[in-house]
Formats: C-alpha cells, sequence, structure tokens
C-alpha cells in the first residue's frame, strides 16, 4: 500500500459550522438537537476521512492485500489525520471509525455490519436515512444510515458492477446477486421518489433442516413422514406461498427426501436452492446485456434441461410461460419434480399456474390445461407467515381432479388457528382433516408403507 505525502490535509468542518439543512435546533427538543449534531458531526468527520484515505492509499493495491494488513495502514492513516485535525477520540471510537472506513474501501460501507448478521434474512433500506431489517419473521427499524442519497447510491452501483450491471436514468430498476448468493433489488429516481431503494434478501451458509422445521414448529413429525414417503414415490409436488413465507426453505428441507442415485436439474432464476444429493447440476437464467441481448429465460433452460437426461427437474419458482414446459415435462415421464409459485392458497396456486401457461400464446384450450394440471401435480403444500413471524406449513391438500372448470384440492392436513396470546405469539393446531389420502395407492405401489394411525397422531397437537 503506497501512502502519499498527507502534510496538507482538509480541515475538518466543527460542529457549529454544520450544513444549513441540518441545523434545526430551534425546531428541535433540546435533546433530539444535540444527538442530530452528534449524529451529523460523525458522518460529516468519516466522509472527510474516507475523502483523504482515498487521496493517500493506492486503492488499485489494496484488493490485492490481505484484509488485516489493510485495516493496519488504514488504521495509521486515520490515526495521523486526527491527530493533524486535533479530534479528540477514545481507542474503541478511533477503531470503530477504521472498521467504517474500511467498510467503505472493501466492502458495502453501512450494510457491512448487518450482511454478517446471520440471524438477518433481508435488509430493507426504503431511503438513506431509513433502514430496516427482518430477523424472525418481524420488520426492525435499525440505525444504520447512509450520508445521503449519493452514498446509497453509491453502495447500489457498488453491488451492481460486481455482477457487470449498471444502474441509471435510463435503467433505473436492476437485479442483482452478492457474493454469498443473497439476491439484491434496486430502484433508482425517477422511478423511486424520495430517492434510492435497495432490498436485499438474505441466504445464509447453513440450510434449515426438516428437524429445524418440526423444532420450530412449522410442521409436525407426521405430517413430514407422509411428505418424505410422497417424495420418493415421485408425487409431483407444488409449493404456494406468500413473500418470505419460507417456500424455498420447504422445498429445500423436502428435497432431501429424493433418493441420492437420482439425477436433478435445479433451475433459477436467482440461485437459492442447496439441495445435497451429489448428482445435481445447475441452471440459472440470465438477463439481456445493455444492448438488450444475450438474455435466457427459465423457458429455455426448462427446454434444455429435458434434453439432458433428468430424472426430476426442480424449478425454484415458475414465474410465466416456462409453467407450459414445466407441465409437459411432468407428464411426460418427468415426475417427482418440484417447484414454488407466489400464492395465498392451493386454488389461487391453479388459477395463477393456469394463467401462466396461457403467457405462452398457444392457444390451449383451457379445458386441456386443466386436464394436465390436474394429471400432473399430485400434492400442494401451502405454507404462510404468520402474523407472529413464525412461518407454518398451513395446509398439505391432495389434488383429486376437475369440478366446474377448476382444479379441486382437498385438505390432508391443515394448522387451525386458534387465537393470538397477550404477547402476540399465534396459538393454533396441526390437524388431520379425516379425509383418506388417494395416494396411499401410488405409495403401496412404490414399496412404501406409512406406519399405523399415521393421520390421527397429528389430531389435537396444539402450538
Amino acid at each position: 500500500m503506497a501512502a502519499r505525502n498527507t502534510q496538507t490535509v482538509v480541515k475538518v468542518p466543527r460542529a457549529a459550522s454544520a450544513a444549513p439543512e441540518r441545523n434545526t435546533s430551534k425546531e428541535r427538543h433540546p435533546a433530539t438537537s444535540h444527538a442530530a449534531r452528534t449524529s451529523d458531526r460523525y458522518f460529516e468527520l468519516k466522509s472527510e476521512i474516507h475523502k483523504k484515505l482515498i487521496g493517500v492509499l493506492d486503492l488499485d493495491r489494496v484488493s490485492s492485500i490481505p484484509k488485516e494488513r489493510v485495516r493496519s495502514e488504514i488504521g495509521r492513516v486515520v490515526e495521523r489525520l486526527l491527530d493533524d485535525e486535533r479530534v479528540p477520540m477514545t481507542t474503541a471510537e478511533q477503531n470503530k471509525i477504521v472498521e467504517e472506513v474500511l467498510d467503505e474501501v472493501l466492502g458495502l460501507g453501512p450494510l457491512e455490519p448487518l450482511l454478517k448478521e446471520p440471524s438477518i434474512s433481508d435488509i430493507l433500506v426504503n431511503s438513506f436515512d431509513k433502514v430496516f431489517i427482518e430477523r424472525q419473521g418481524r420488520l426492525q427499524l435499525t440505525a444504520v444510515r447512509f450520508r445521503d442519497n449519493a452514498h446509497l447510491l453509491h453502495i447500489i452501483e457498488k453491488i451492481v458492477a460486481q455482477v457487470g450491471r449498471r444502474v441509471d436514468e435510463s435503467q433505473p430498476i436492476v437485479d442483482a446477486r452478492l457474493k454469498d448468493g443473497s439476491r439484491v433489488n434496486a430502484i433508482i429516481p425517477p422511478l423511486a421518489l424520495d430517492g434510492p431503494s435497495l432490498s436485499i434478501r438474505r441466504f445464509g451458509r447453513h440450510v434449515i433442516t426438516s428437524d429445524e422445521m418440526i423444532a420450530n414448529r412449522t410442521i409436525m413429525p407426521t405430517m413430514l413422514q407422509f411428505l418424505a414417503a410422497c417424495v420418493q414415490a415421485k408425487a409431483t409436488i407444488l409449493i404456494s406461498g406468500g413473500t418470505g413465507s419460507g417456500k424455498t426453505t420447504t422445498l429445500n428441507a423436502i428435497s432431501r427426501f429424493i433418493p441420492s442415485d437420482e439425477r436433478i436439474i435445479t433451475i433459477e432464476d436467482t440461485a437459492e436452492l442447496q439441495l445435497q444429493q451429489r448428482h445435481v447440476v445447475k441452471f440459472e437464467t440470465r438477463p439481456p446485456n445493455l444492448a438488450k441481448e444475450g438474455g435466457i429465460n427459465q423457458r429455455q433452460l426448462v427446454r434444455t434441461a429435458l434434453r439432458m437426461r433428468p430424472d426430476r427437474i426442480v424449478v425454484g419458482e415458475c414465474r410465466g410461460a416456462e409453467a407450459l414446459d414445466m407441465l409437459q415435462a411432468m407428464n411426460t415421464g418427468v415426475e417427482g419434480s418440484m417447484t414454488t409459485i407466489h400464492a395465498n392458497s392451493p386454488r389461487d396456486a391453479f388459477s395463477r399456474l393456469e394463467a401462466m401457461i396461457l403467457m405462452a400464446d398457444l392457444e390451449i384450450p383451457t379445458r386441456v390445461i386443466l386436464q394436465q394440471l390436474a394429471s400432473a401435480i399430485k400434492m400442494v403444500v401451502q405454507v404462510s407467515r404468520l402474523q407472529d413471524g413464525s412461518r407454518k406449513i398451513i395446509n398439505i391438500s391432495e389434488v383429486i381432479g376437475i369440478e366446474d372448470d377448476h382444479i379441486a384440492v382437498r385438505d390432508i392436513f391443515r394448522f387451525r388457528r386458534i387465537g393470538v396470546t397477550a404477547e402476540g405469539k399465534v396459538q393454533g393446531q396441526f390437524e388431520w382433516s379425516g379425509e383418506t389420502p388417494s395416494i396411499l395407492e401410488r405409495l403401496r405401489i412404490s414399496g412404501i408403507t406409512l406406519p399405523p394411525g399415521i393421520f390421527d397422531e397429528v389430531a389435537g397437537v396444539n402450538i
């Protein structure tokens, strides 16, 4: 790391010389005003140090130098700059500035501490000074903030540049992916009226297992045993739910019951699935380049997968016309496939699938579409995020045919809500619907036997 002459130093502004828009002491309570001035001063100081570091550090070499050495060099420069400005600061405060400047130079600035927290599932930046997180299903406002809209835009540009994309007025919406697999969506003015906005859906390295789902009361052991038998018998399963309800987690968990000697091809817009089998081939779509060329969508990948001798195809999420190719694959030998869909109920899920198939513009009669859906998909698993943040499998339903021009399903298991405690925790119980599933015959033919009384065991289990 090369350091240039640092004798000429830009004067760090004093608290009294804060920018006019920040000087609102007459409009605020004295304590609030003092806290605001202190916060503004801290951001001004950190900004000045960051600017000076850019002038004294060889940033072209930073990425090739061990991080600990970079931290040490930055620490020495920060200490010298603070001494030159005669800014009183404790060792802890100085270390904090070093870490934050390091995050600015090497990472994603104020987002770095949040990205290091494995318990955070979503990071939602509404504006430069309003950053929310989701932890255990609950949204929380954080103390994290950016200096201003320009700072936030700089971080967004840094993210999208890592995947060879750009964001500007001509392309104000962008999807990207961080190195850890987290999915990023950003939108900037003129479409975002209050300044740039950013959301990050985290995907931790830890894959939630079926045992953890049981421990979290997301599902009961007997329900999971039934789903495992359906997977092993190559029943095609559709996982339905709202945003953040746990569809991908559920898909990851039940996919573990696919036999290890089968060839699986996964197709996703953004790689989220973490299948544990040894014979997995992963496909991911590609957006078009700046010239609107070179894009590869899910439909093309499904067609490619069919030429590669799959035993099962797992589509991370059905979003469009690829549903038709997926449906045809399920009906022509690729049984036991799985996919997820955004829907609030099993019936809504089939309505959405029908609409997606019609997007293929092949003028297929509705009755034919319904017949193929009823023939291909055997089970629907409905997942939901409840008002207390907990996630539950609220329905396991079986497709029984076509009734009145729609797909008819009946519940095998369901979660019945009873009430809410004073602390806001949802109370309810898993129960068997009383219906004996017709898929039991398929399980018997496949050599799979469920324990006697498996359905009765679920009845009356309170959560």
